[in-house]
């Protein structure tokens, strides 16, 4: 599952490098930290039915004749759903690339 930052774009310290800017080192590390490295909403993973109803699957209950004999089976439904979208996690996660050691062993 893919999650998004802040709308705002920077440079991650170790991307591509781009042009060189004469000055101290400090202006270059506040150019550095203008990017969230926190996540705060995702894709969902989860569908809505016709009825407004969310889960990962749904099935219905079919009943088959074989043999004279009649049996429940489930049949697994993939048209008339809705992908859940985005959702908005409880707590921001760190994002996967950032490029700072968190803990060191």
């Amino acid at each position: 599952m893919g999650g998004s930052g802040s709308r705002t774009r920077g440079l991650w310290p170790f991307s591509s490098p781009g042009p060189e800017v004469s000055g101290s080192t400090e202006q270059s590390l506040a150019r550095i930290h203008k990017v969230n490295p926190f996540i705060f909403t995702r894709r969902g993973s989860m569908y809505f039915d016709e009825d407004g109803d969310l889960a990962h699957e749904f099935y219905e209950e079919t009943i088959v004749t074989k043999n004279g004999r009649k049996r429940a089976k489930l049949k697994r439904i993939h048209k008339n759903l809705r992908p859940q979208g985005t959702v908005k996690l409880d707590y921001p996660c760190i994002h996967v690339d950032f490029p700072v050691v968190l803990c060191e062993v």
